[in-house]
């Protein structure tokens, strides 16, 4: 439908432009054929002025000649429309001039009586002035420009069309600008021969002026004493100031158009119009501007002369000069300093490299939209930092370590409400949040729909739309979890720091983790590291049970076990290899076991888990013994069966927890929390002996 209506408009465009013409020349037979309303006649002659002042601004503002190619056209229909005002307002004048001044319409009474204040003598030599000054200054000078520029270019065209093949076989330019170069040529110069012609349009609009005033002013005689009876005095005075009133009304278009064709065929081509070419060269000396200004004062300090005019106009332009040269002496003295500049950027691209050009990547970044800044800026009080503070000490207090600072800059290649968190410099999450809005997050058991922006939950996927504040109650009611822009963000960062926290944990932050629990019980830091296990090994195993959401806050506990079982674990590897790390993350987790299952199952309650089928337990042992991978066949068969059984659990409001025996735990947990990262895998030995165990689910049937 806007294709059409697109189509409709640029049709409707171009049949007015074809229409111009036409109208146009009906407006002009019309003018000089029917009989005009005074009021018809007022707009026409709004109009006319309107349309002059229009093509000298318009000549003004070309940079090039051809830029108005269309100006001798213009010129013509210009000049034939004032000559037919001049018809239709004549009509007028003589026909109804006895009935007033306002006869013929309040233009002609204006420019008749407030220009030359009623005068009719004073009337005749402003107009008289007027043509001469179209006649013999203006329009003479453009006409005579035009005559030698067309004689220019039509003798400078053959050497033109000869750069043109010159360059054209010299490879410079292709055919296409060629052939665009020679038909510039061509329009100059018939431009050219056209403006030559055009400006005898211009001269001969002004002797019909005069001579239209004269026969208008002689036929008022005529028709005011013979026909309507005025006196002599009378008549003359009357028709005399309505025909000097019509042609100033004409007179004055008419100087404007030809002063718009001296423009046209007297500028120079450069990149400037003529109002940049004018001040930018005549008021570029600041020099001339003083002597000038000299002039003028003391011009001003002889008696009996206007001291104000002189002496503040001097002023000015000596004021005016001061800051040009002000002007000229910066620029000067900035490119003086431009070779230095240059120099010094030579200088600093051929420095050698230094460790000063490295910039190291954030651990922890947060990137946001412009929109989303007022919510990170200091300045206003933004909560999001607030929260981030708060979120970064609540993950301390339930993971075990602090962690990293969150770096947050803006990015405007983001879209406005957009943000994107990166972790060591690559992006791990992105969303939109709405400052303005409310988020509202879908449980399931929302009781309606809620107008306005759909979307997602970013940190756990749950369907939610954006809402306005005023049905935020409204949303609480109907069942949704309504939260802030705020909060949105910084849950989702929340998620991703629990998700990634393995990755931020660095060798930085275990030493500090140790300074920080050598403070209550350095020996048992210094039994440690580095007399049992390297820094290095402590760092992964505390980054193998961060990886499955295992908090390392009991760090008592841990390095209580690793001072008891690494030792005996490294005396079974002779080779000096130390001890392995799947075996130090097993007795760890064995060591927690009760957090970890009190992570998974809060309470004194009944464990109702997932379990292993026996002879898929026998398969996958097996498979895990000899070869240490599992089969595709049968790594398809225990993946599909395994995500019936999570669904199966989430269904019945129960934790995904799949128990199996210890051997089999590392490989299973490395291979499903790729596909399942909300199964949890537990051995047998981590789960307390008080507690009770339900296999409410097995995984098998299909693989065995």
């Amino acid at each position: 439908m806007n294709q059409i209506l697109s189509l409709l408009k640029n049709d409707g465009m171009q049949h007015a432009r074809l229409l111009a013409g036409p109208i146009l020349i009906l407006m002009v037979m019309a003018m000089m054929i029917l009989p005009l309303a005074p009021i018809v006649l007022d707009l026409l002659f709004t109009f006319n002025i309107s349309l002059a002042v229009m093509i000298l601004l318009v000549a003004m503002f070309t940079k090039k000649p051809l830029d108005f190619a269309a100006f001798p056209a213009v010129l013509l229909f210009a000049t034939l429309l004032r000559l037919a005002l001049n018809v239709a307002s004549t009509r007028v004048v003589l026909m109804n001039g006895h009935k007033g001044p306002d006869a013929a319409g309040q233009v002609i009474e204006a420019f008749g009586h407030f220009l030359v204040g009623g005068n009719f003598a004073v009337g005749i030599i402003v107009f008289i002035i007027l043509v001469i000054i179209n006649f013999v200054v203006i329009t003479k000078g453009a006409g005579r420009i035009a005559e030698v520029g067309a004689r220019f270019t039509l003798d400078a065209m053959p050497g033109k069309q000869m750069a043109i093949d010159a360059d054209l076989n010299a490879g410079l330019i292709g055919e296409d600008e060629a052939r665009r170069r020679r038909s510039e040529v061509s329009q100059e110069a018939e431009f050219y021969g056209s403006m030559d012609g055009a400006s005898k349009f211009v001269r001969g609009d002004a002797v019909a002026g005069l001579l239209i005033m004269v026969i208008n002013v002689i036929g008022g005689l005529i028709v005011g004493v013979a026909q309507h009876g005025l006196s002599f005095s009378d008549a003359g005075r009357v028709y005399t100031l309505l025909t000097i009133g019509d042609g100033l009304v004409a007179q004055i278009p008419a100087l404007i158009i030809s002063t718009a064709a001296g423009v046209v065929v007297s500028r120079v081509a450069t990149d400037e119009d003529v109002g940049q070419q004018m001040v930018n060269q005549l008021f570029a000396n600041p020099a001339v501007m003083f002597i000038t200004a000299g002039i003028l004062a003391a011009m001003g300090l002889i008696p009996n002369m206007p001291h104000f005019s002189f002496l503040a106009l001097a002023a000015a332009l000596a004021g005016a000069g001061w800051m040009l040269r002000k002007r000229q002496r910066a620029a000067a003295a900035e490119k003086a300093r431009e070779p230095m500049k240059n120099q010094e950027a030579a200088e600093a691209a051929a420095a050698e490299a230094s460790w000063d050009d490295v910039s190291l990547v954030d651990p922890l970044g947060l990137e946001v939209g412009y929109r989303l800044i007022s919510l990170v800026d200091h300045a206003q009080n933004g909560e999001l930092l607030h929260r981030i503070r708060s979120l970064r000490k609540k993950y301390a207090q339930d993971v075990g370590f602090l962690p990293p600072v969150v770096h947050i800059r803006d990015n405007l290649e983001l879209k406005p409400n957009e943000y994107r968190i990166l972790l060591s410099g690559v992006e791990v999450g992105r969303g939109q949040a709405m400052p303005d809005q409310w988020l509202a997050i879908d449980p399931g058991e929302a009781a309606m729909k809620l107008p306005g922006t759909p979307t997602t939950d970013p940190a756990f996927g749950l369907p939610a739309v954006w809402i306005d504040v005023s049905l935020r109650e409204q949303a609480q009611i109907a069942g949704y979890t309504v939260v802030d822009a705020g909060t949105v963000v910084a849950t989702h960062l929340n998620h991703l720091m629990h998700r990634h926290g393995d990755s931020l944990l660095g060798r930085q932050e275990v030493q500090q983790l140790l300074d920080h629990v050598g403070k209550e019980a350095p020996k048992l830091v210094e039994d440690l590291v580095p007399k049992t296990i390297s820094l290095s090994q402590l760092q992964k195993l505390l980054r193998g049970l961060l990886s499955e959401d295992v908090p390392i806050r009991d760090m008592r506990t841990i390095i209580e076990t690793l001072t008891e079982h690494a030792p005996r674990l490294a005396a079974a590897h002779p080779n000096g290899t130390g001890p392995d790390a799947t075996e130090l993350l097993a007795v760890t987790r064995a060591a927690l076991g009760r957090a970890i299952t009190q992570h998974w199952f809060p309470g004194e309650g009944e464990l109702r888990v997932i379990g292993l089928d026996p002879k898929l337990e026998r398969v996958l042992g097996q498979a895990l013994a000899t070869s240490g991978a599992l089969e595709p066949g049968l790594a398809e068969s225990l993946l599909s069966d395994a995500v019936a059984a999570v669904q199966a659990q989430e269904a019945n409001g129960d934790a995904a927890v799949l128990v199996v025996p210890g051997p089999l735990r590392a490989s299973l947990s490395r291979f499903l929390r790729h596909h399942l990262p909300q199964l949890g895998v537990l051995s047998h030995q981590e789960i307390p002996d008080e507690r009770v165990l339900r296999v409410t689910s097995v995984i098998g049937g299909s693989a065995s």
